[in-house]
C-alpha cells in the first residue's frame, strides 16, 4: 500500500478500510473515449493470507454493464485467476481492469446479456452502457489525494 500511495498513478486511488490491510477500495476513472468515460467507479479488493501467492479477489461496487463484469460486480480476467503471478501488482490488476474497460472480451463474456447485445446490436449495447455510467457511476474529477 505505502509504494501505490508514494507513487499514485493517473485513473485510480486506493486506500484501506478501517485499518484492514486485506480490505482495499480502488476508484478508478473511466477511460477517455470509451463508454464509461466521465464514470467514477468504485471497487472491492480482498487480499487472501497467503497473497501474493494467490490473486485478490476484486470487485465492482458500483453497477456498471459490461460483458466482462458480472450484475453483482465480479470480473473476468485471466490474470485475477488461472493466469495470476506473484509478481503482479495491485498497480498492474488495476490498469488491466481499465483496459478491459477500453477493449471487453464478449467472446469469453462472465455476462451473457451485455455480451449478446455487444456482439448482435452494438449501438443499443453502447447507448445502455454510457446510460448505467451516467446513472450509477459518479461524475469523474481527477482522483482525490489522500
Amino acid at each position: 500500500m505505502a509504494e501505490i500511495m508514494a507513487n499514485p498513478t493517473d485513473g485510480f486511488q486506493v486506500e484501506n478500510v478501517e485499518d484492514d490491510a486485506y480490505r482495499w477500495l480502488a476508484t478508478i476513472l473511466g477511460p477517455t473515449d470509451t463508454l464509461y468515460e466521465g464514470g467514477k467507479f468504485k471497487l472491492e479488493l480482498l487480499f487472501p493470507s497467503d497473497y501474493p501467492f494467490s490473486p485478490p479477489k476484486v470487485r465492482f461496487l458500483t453497477k456498471i454493464f459490461h460483458c466482462n463484469i458480472s450484475p453483482d460486480g465480479h470480473i473476468c480476467l485471466s490474470i485475477l485467476a488461472d493466469e495470476w503471478s506473484s509478481i503482479l501488482t495491485v498497480e498492474k490488476v488495476l490498469l488491466s481492469i481499465i483496459s478491459l474497460l477500453s477493449d471487453p472480451n464478449a467472446h469469453d463474456p462472465f455476462f451473457m446479456g451485455p455480451a449478446f447485445v455487444y456482439l448482435r446490436h452494438r449501438q443499443f449495447h453502447d447507448e445502455i452502457a454510457r446510460s448505467w455510467t451516467k446513472r450509477c457511476a459518479k461524475p469523474a474529477g481527477p482522483p482525490e489525494s489522500s
